[in-house]
């Protein structure tokens, strides 16, 4: 993607740029920060060992170095959609970003395990922070054809940086950059988030914020308990075996999140605005998104789990057979939009299917030599491609500009507890299962396909158009 001048017309003195004067360079600066963040995500699956034995870490503290991030991350996307609503994205998502970057250089130069489980913590804030601020400006400062583009865009970019983050992160510790080791996964942020941060103000327009409202405090202390009531024990409690306070804490969870329901309709400057939900494209695309990302992070975790310890792949080896996944993610992205434009809402329907199919094929060539993997690992990658990339496009397009930050936190957060969920209730059957590696990737891969069949019949619910 080449980066465009933005047009004289659209400057202000000092370099700064009006509502509305998006270009590529726009979406170059809004992407950058949305990979780096997915990537991260995904990324320190591959570094647990070498973490592990550079810094002594237990068993427990190491859970935490990868739930610490989705925890922070899953319980403030909503509050942080609001807040770029209330002080402008622009500035939020700078904050964030700058904010992901200290992190990423506190997490490189860690000591101890605490001080890197903190570190993670305050890189899932940050990327809450920034993530819902992404969508939000797409929806204001593109429209038409282009806006279609960005999202296809977006959609692409936070697939590749799950896609590609095995793969990135093997290379990574493979090339030891100046003796970083694990570390150099983490401390790439640091230039990448410095330059990116140098062009926010030349770049990204300023959009008007909402005027005359407050955050809405009692509303946010609310939902932020209740996601993590809900997020903590999906992320813990099938490694400590479901205890009875993971128990009562998703019961609590749903206590709280009714009352926050409820709040909503009463405040006078919701979180969310209870508007949203009367948009049949949001309330049911939501929806959509929860349960089609059941099947995505789990699908990638235990495929890891699989090549490397059913099929003795090094971490780079398996990243490399990502490649096909990816591949495929990639063709079906950049022809989303076009199918999307012919199909409507059955580009959902479709994607799920193909990647069904692709999960048909593996469950076929388990078994067999490595590279009979390809063909299924290339088409449930395209099925991918076809549902994410026009995804926030279609459940998005309804939304008025004033909420669309706020918007973009719901649904980023309805992808965020599927990631969560999704690992916990297929690492029930992948660890539950009996006999080899082999055996429970094939017995993880039957729901990963039922979550697929339950997304294209929810895609029959949604506007045609």
């Amino acid at each position: 993607m080449s980066h465009t001048a933005v047009p004289a017309a659209g400057r202000r003195p000092g370099g700064d740029l009006r509502a509305g004067a998006a270009s590529t360079g726009t979406l170059l600066v809004l992407l950058t920060g949305i990979f780096i963040t997915t990537l991260d995500f995904f990324i320190v699956n591959v570094a647990i060992p070498d973490i592990q034995a550079d810094l002594r870490a237990g068993a427990t503290a190491i859970q935490w170095v990868v739930a610490g991030f989705g925890l922070a991350l899953g319980s403030g996307l909503i509050t942080g959609g609001r807040l770029g609503d209330l002080f402008g994205r622009r500035r939020v998502y700078a904050l964030g970003l700058a904010a992901f970057t200290v992190a990423s250089l506190a997490c490189g130069l860690a000591p101890s395990p605490g001080t890197l489980i903190a570190s993670r913590v305050v890189q899932g804030v940050a990327a809450a922070l920034l993530m819902p601020q992404v969508l939000g400006i797409i929806n204001g400062a593109f429209s038409g054809e282009r806006r279609a583009r960005a999202f296809t865009a977006y959609g692409l970019a936070l697939g590749l940086g799950g896609v590609f983050g095995q793969l990135i992160g093997g290379a990574l510790i493979e090339a030891d950059l100046f003796g970083s080791g694990w570390r150099s996964i983490f401390l790439i942020n640091v230039p990448v988030g410095l330059v990116t941060l140098a062009m926010i103000r030349r770049t990204v327009p300023p959009q008007p914020r909402a005027t005359g409202t407050r955050l809405d405090v009692p509303g946010t202390v609310l939902v932020t308990l209740g996601l993590l009531a809900l997020v903590l024990p999906l992320i813990e409690g099938r490694r400590l075996g479901w205890p009875a306070w993971t128990w009562t804490s998703l019961a609590a969870s749903a206590v709280l999140l009714a009352a926050f329901a409820l709040s909503q309709r009463r405040s006078s400057a919701p979180l969310v605005a209870p508007a949203l939900f009367r948009e049949a494209s949001f309330r049911v695309g939501s929806c959509l998104a929860l349960v089609y990302t059941l099947a995505m992070a789990s699908f990638f975790l235990y495929l890891a789990l699989y090549l490397q310890q059913g099929r003795g792949l090094t971490a780079l080896e398996s990243g490399l057979l990502f490649v096909s996944l990816g591949a495929g993610y990639f063709a079906a992205s950049t022809r989303a939009t076009a199918v999307a434009a012919r199909l409507g809402r059955q580009v959902l329907a479709l994607g799920a299917a193909v990647q069904a199919l692709g999960c048909l094929l593996l469950l076929d060539a388990i078994g067999h030599p490595i590279g009979w993997l390809i063909p299924g690992l290339a088409l449930a990658g395209a099925g991918m491609g076809l549902v994410l990339a026009p995804l926030s496009a279609l459940v998005l397009s309804g939304v008025t500009d004033r909420h669309a930050a706020a918007a973009a936190g719901v649904l980023s957060t309805a992808q965020q507890v599927g990631n969560a969920l999704g690992v916990a209730l297929v690492g029930i059957v992948f660890y539950e299962a009996l006999g080899t590696v082999p055996d429970a990737f094939k017995a993880a891969l039957l729901p990963v396909m039922a979550f697929c069949g339950v997304t294209a019949v929810l895609a029959q619910f949604l506007p045609k158009r």
